[in-house]
């Protein structure tokens, strides 16, 4: 079973926060993939919504986890199709986690340095930021992107630390990708929470192995008052 852990505060300086499922509730997104853009494709082409939505998943998986993956570049190459503007057209799904605002003030109040860590491609990242406001809460804001490789990757963060340096003891991932989080511990990240429920509009999601929380929104009640 996941078990719920606050982290010891006092032991972290840097907190990297995930954005998509774990600041951002990731209904937006996979409303988008799984069921947006396989409608809009399905439509351009002549397809069966079915049909469209089987070639596209079996695309998705075939490059899940690298950056192409996240990247809306190659996603506009490969499918003919103006990811960007898709998304505009539904950016009022775009919605902030519960109480996220007050944990980032409350976090740099106490002193701690906070970074924006996303895999989330430079487009669809600063249309969220326009619709959030989330980047004027952080101390600095990477995109995967801007390193070349996915939050996944072995090398990751030992790239990252080369513009971000980082005390890996002194530090903390939040994050509801467990395939980042195993990354992370790899690479020597002392303290790492899980988030459960990403998708407001989905169950809730197991987190073997690691501190987890339902949302990241609880970990304000585990500061130091």
């Amino acid at each position: 079973m996941s078990q719920p852990c606050p982290p010891d505060w006092s032991a972290i300086d840097q907190v990297f926060l995930d954005m998509d499922g774990t600041l951002l509730d990731l209904h937006f997104d996979n409303h988008f993939w799984l069921e947006y853009l396989p409608r809009h494709y399905a439509e351009r082409h002549g397809m069966d919504e079915q049909q469209a939505r089987e070639e596209l998943y079996r695309r998705f998986a075939a490059v899940e986890g690298t950056l192409d993956w996240y990247c809306l570049d190659y996603w506009r190459r490969e499918l003919g199709v103006d990811i960007v503007a898709l998304k505009h057209e539904i950016r009022h799904l775009i919605r902030v986690h519960e109480r996220v605002i007050e944990l980032l003030d409350a976090l740099r109040a106490r002193g701690k340095r906070l970074v924006l860590l996303t895999n989330a491609h430079r487009d669809s990242l600063n249309l969220k930021i326009r619709e959030t406001g989330l980047d004027g809460h952080f101390d600095r804001v990477i995109s995967s992107h801007d390193l070349g490789l996915a939050k996944e990757h072995p090398q990751f963060w030992p790239r990252l630390q080369s513009v971000e340096p980082f005390d890996p003891a002194r530090s903390l991932l939040v994050d509801d990708n467990l395939s980042v989080l195993q990354t992370a511990r790899a690479a020597g990240i002392a303290h790492l929470v899980a988030v459960r429920h990403p998708d407001s509009q989905r169950p809730e999601r197991q987190a073997e192995g690691f501190c987890s929380v339902r949302g990241v929104g609880e970990l304000l009640d585990s500061l130091p008052q």
